[in-house]
């Protein structure tokens, strides 16, 4: 038997003497239970959740930290359709007290996800939540033998269907409340888990303003107005602001990343992942763990891992992107592709382990992130891939200011996603930015301005914001956007940085050799000027100057490296046309 196979052999035996396999994307909660996969406990967040008293919870999580589980494990108890399924519950927290032993199964439960509405327009995510109203309709066809209904009740219920009208659509979470508690004679709980998997959508495709019409009636029917609703929950990534589809709900409870409440009901905590990795044998790798995937915060709670990133090494006990690979990032992506230089600034900032500072609006308002930066850090912490390393009370500050938050990147695991990603905004240009990059080392500034033509013209239009970007700002978006793909691609040679104070000004980037046998590199941008330029030879002249006056080189010298090994370009744009000399 070889190595591979004895390492599988004794992989098995130990999951053998551990009693409970571990099992990747089951997110029922009776799957687990009935089939002793490896759980750990979070079911003291029912009785958190049911003691609070809140008529409608809203709680934001990163993706892949739980909530669809938990959600399933509400459902499977309070719903009168798991009234039979008391054992899945036996030996965990919540079955401790008998009034939650006799709570169970005793309340009629909706519960659907908009998890898979990821649809490119607004016509298709309409027709997608109007069949998942109408299944939920077809699951709950007995009402119609009931006899309990009324001839109108009868007609409203068999016009759901996934072409029904606006009216009905935004009625029909509300109209089954009603048909639900004259048959159990108990007042409905409601479950929805990913409600703003839409919202993201929306926004990423240019529906948003259509969407959130459409979903502002059915929540506004649904959570406010419903004389038969006991209590709700809805998950979420983002807290989405209130004006855009909560306007008319003053009786949300909303508990975010920053919240206290629930902080350990979602995600594992040190303590249980070590001893998961106790249980698996693997208390060895605690510290490379804790690297690669501790940093999530909830509240005033550190130290707390996602568990899809724990229950894969667990299963695999190999290190590698497991959550970051989970979602394609796409709005991430663009937001940080698209981004302003002040945005591209800080996420330079951040990959190179630094943090940086901004206020934070848990309220994200998707039609308002084009260009706003504090939008963007707090899309960005409320998805996980962002922690809060300390943050200002208002106490501490003058009146009238917003508390400042410090930020880092999240762990390992999401650093080397943000290079993944980086590397795919060149991907249309991959090849000669490879061949720029490599005639940039060589100093070949012939080749540097072939190759950076062809970048420039494929890759421009990707790094717009503006419908009708200026002159000087489109370069200045691909420029910082370019920073970051040398970042990627040059990094083991060189630390990168941009607009530093050196000398008597700011640079735009200066690469800084990690070994003597490479050159250091200073580049400055420029835009051409008709009124005081002939040619973009002069603005290449006008940018090299720039370098020498304002010396730029002051910061390399003083690192000991020679003049004669500092190169200086400069880069001149003219729209899509560059010259670099």
């Amino acid at each position: 038997m070889n190595c591979t196979g004895i390492k599988e052999v004794v992989r098995q035996a130990e999951v053998i003497r551990m009693g409970r396999k571990i099992a990747i994307g089951i997110q029922q909660f009776d799957t687990l239970r009935e089939n002793n996969y490896f759980y750990i406990d979070k079911t003291d967040f029912i009785r958190e959740w049911w003691e609070s008293g809140d008529a409608v919870t809203l709680i934001t999580r990163p993706r892949r930290f739980g909530k669809t589980l938990n959600m399933s494990m509400l459902e499977q108890f309070f719903s009168v359709k798991y009234a039979d399924y008391k054992h899945l519950f036996h030996g965990l927290d919540i079955w401790k007290e008998e009034k939650y032993r006799t709570l169970q199964g005793t309340y009629p439960v909706i519960s659907l996800s908009f998890a898979n509405v990821k649809e490119k327009d607004y016509k298709m995510a309409r027709k997608k939540i109007c069949q998942l109203l109408t299944k939920l309709y077809a699951d709950h066809s007995y009402l119609l033998e009931s006899g309990l209904l009324y001839e109108t009740d009868v007609a409203f219920f068999k016009r759901v269907s996934e072409d029904m009208d606006d009216s009905d659509a935004s009625l029909a979470l509300y109209q089954l409340s009603d048909y639900l508690c004259r048959y159990y004679g108990k007042k409905v709980i409601i479950l929805l888990d990913e409600y703003d998997t839409p919202m993201q959508e929306a926004y990423v495709n240019g529906y948003w303003e259509e969407l959130v019409g459409f979903s502002r009636s059915m929540f506004n029917a649904a959570f406010k107005t419903n004389p038969w609703l006991e209590r709700a929950m809805m998950t979420g990534i983002t807290r989405v602001s209130k004006e855009s589809i909560f306007s008319d709900l003053n009786n949300l409870k909303v508990v975010t990343t920053t919240s206290d409440e629930y902080a350990t009901s979602f995600g594992f905590t040190e303590k249980e992942v070590f001893e998961a990795l106790e249980e698996c044998h693997l208390s060895e790798e605690r510290e490379q763990v804790k690297h690669w995937y501790d940093g999530f915060m909830f509240g005033t709670h550190s130290d707390i891992y996602n568990p899809w990133s724990i229950l894969n090494f667990l299963d695999t006990r190999r290190y590698t992107t497991y959550w970051a690979n989970t979602s394609s990032n796409s709005m991430i992506g663009k937001l940080l592709r698209e981004g302003n230089r002040q945005i591209k600034e800080k996420f330079e900032r951040l990959l190179c382990g630094e943090s940086i500072k901004s206020p934070i609006d848990e309220q994200i308002v998707y039609n308002q992130l084009d260009g706003n930066e504090r939008a963007v850090w707090s899309l960005l912490l409320a998805s996980g891939y962002l922690k809060v390393l300390s943050y200002e009370q208002y106490s501490e500050i003058p009146e009238g200011n917003q508390p400042q938050y410090e930020l880092s990147i999240t762990n390992l695991e999401v650093k080397l996603m943000f290079r993944n990603m980086i590397g795919q905004w060149f991907s249309a240009a991959e090849s000669d930015y490879n061949d720029f990059v490599k005639a940039l080392l060589l100093g070949d500034v012939d080749a540097m301005n072939e190759y950076m033509n062809r970048v420039a013209l494929l890759t421009f239009s990707s790094f717009d914001t503006g419908k009708h970007p200026s002159g000087k700002s489109e370069p200045e978006r691909f420029y910082h956007g370019f920073v970051l793909g040398l970042m990627v691609n040059l990094q083991n040679r060189y630390y990168i940085t941009s607009n530093r104070e050196s000398g008597f000004g700011r640079y735009d980037i200066m690469l800084e050799p990690k070994n003597e046998t490479d050159d250091a590199i200073i580049i400055e941008f420029k835009v051409y000027n008709s009124r005081r330029e002939q040619s973009l030879q002069d603005t290449v002249q006008h940018a090299l100057e720039q370098i020498k006056e304002k010396k730029y080189e002051t910061e390399l010298l003083d690192r000991g490296i020679s003049k004669e090994r500092i190169r200086r370009y400069g880069f001149a744009f003219c729209g899509k046309e560059v010259l670099i000399g």
